[in-house]
């Protein structure tokens, strides 16, 4: 087995790690550069995005054709890696959730009408969008067959209303994905629709507060009354929804994954650096045995991380949908961001605890990985379902 990336992949992580460690982590230290929310400024966002664009860095996930880098999802793997060894670097790159996924399901799916009126803005960086799939009890949430918001056909139109929440983005997105149930159908009940924020017949309910910093665009409530939506703009054909889903959720929960072990990295680039140099009982902590366990328990578990996310983003490349593989990774990748985040702080002791590194706003952000694009719970659920199919054939080398 060969894990030596392709030359022009290599050297496309290595300027994306250059430019994080040049541009993006002196902004990160700097207090002025943080809005409201705890996200970075929207001056100096579209500052480092010219600059990413000006470098040719910019959206690597997007074909070249319209404006990316066409590296695929292994060199994805690698880069999106790098970009977040900065809290602020997945969105300079137009990487972040939920435009990232929203890219990739738009320029798998769409028509080409449907391309350039949806995803070119997002890929250029003009818009934001947002993807309304996750309803309050009892509506859907994991479980999509659950989904209560209604689109009834009025003439060449659908007519929606209905209740979303927990919706990424909504506060500043311009476009939107919208699932709703087009019929009774277990299988083909779903639909998805493309609506741009200027519609009438919705509305934004509130900016859902929550324990960590936020995604530009919060968490937000949209109630739907009346909101109509040409047929040119349902997104693949009537009743794709739950296809809709599955295409969009699997990639997308592994760019998370991606992104997280970046993160994790970084957690302990920051206790490395502290252990290192603070004395304690008269020699280094990093001389001390027990820290040494914490750091190389850390460091193993990041590195398994890294081979569930290669192997699952190898699948991809390879046309597979890849579930087992993208299950466990979200599973193991959202755990080990908290082990690693957990760790940093406990070896950094009270400066860990404190706003003077960014390991408390890490360890606010990562609790929330167990949660999004699915519960590590219903990953598991699905892990034992392909074990009682496959038995020892889930181990299969092929």
């Amino acid at each position: 087995m060969d894990f030596t990336l392709p030359p022009h992949i290599e050297e496309y992580r290595r300027k994306v790690r250059a430019f994080v460690e040049d541009r993006i982590l002196p902004e990160e230290a700097d207090p002025a550069a943080y809005d409201e929310h705890e996200n970075i400024a929207p001056a100096v966002l579209e500052r480092l995005r010219g600059e990413a664009k000006a470098a040719g860095l910019w959206a690597p996930q997007m074909p070249k054709e319209r404006g990316g880098q066409g590296i695929g999802i292994v060199g994805m793997a690698a880069s999106y890696e790098e970009m977040n060894r900065s809290i602020f670097g997945p969105v300079v790159f137009n990487c972040a959730a939920p435009d990232d996924g929203n890219m990739m399901l738009l320029n798998k799916v769409g028509t080409e009408a449907q391309k350039e009126r949806w995803l070119q803005p997002i890929i250029d960086g003009k818009v934001r969008s947002a993807f309304a799939m996750t309803e309050p009890h009892p509506g859907g949430g994991s479980d999509p067959s659950m989904i209560r918001t209604k689109a009834e056909r009025k003439g060449d139109c659908w007519v929606i209303s209905g209740h979303k929440w927990f919706i990424t983005g909504a506060g500043e997105a311009q476009h939107f994905i919208l699932m709703a149930r087009t019929s009774d159908d277990k299988r083909k009940g779903l639909t998805a629709f493309l609506f741009d924020k200027d519609q009438p017949g919705w509305e934004i309910v509130r900016r859902v507060p929550i324990m960590g910093p936020e995604e530009h665009g919060g968490h937000c409530e949209l109630r739907f009354d009346g909101l109509e939506v040409p047929d040119e703009n349902v997104l693949m054909n009537v009743g794709d929804g739950l296809k809709v889903t599955q295409i969009r959720l699997g990639p997308a929960r592994l760019t998370h994954c991606m992104r997280w072990t970046g993160m994790s990295k970084r957690a302990m680039e920051i206790a490395a650096a502290y252990v290192r140099e603070r004395e304690s009982f008269g020699s280094k902590l990093a001389e001390h045995e027990g820290v040494q366990w914490m750091l190389g328990d850390v460091a193993m578990q990041i590195e398994i991380a890294r081979l569930l996310t290669m192997k699952a983003a190898w699948q991809l490349d390879r046309g597979n949908f890849a579930r087992k593989e993208v299950s466990m990774a979200k599973v193991h990748v959202a755990d080990t961001l908290h082990k690693a985040v957990d760790t940093a702080i406990q070896l950094c002791g009270a400066r860990g605890y404190s706003k003077d590194t960014p390991l408390e706003w890490m360890y606010r952000y990562a609790r929330q990985a167990r949660l999004v694009d699915g519960a590590s719970e219903v990953h598991k659920m699905v892990l034992s379902r392909f074990y009682m199919d496959e038995s020892d054939g889930f181990w299969s080398w092929s």
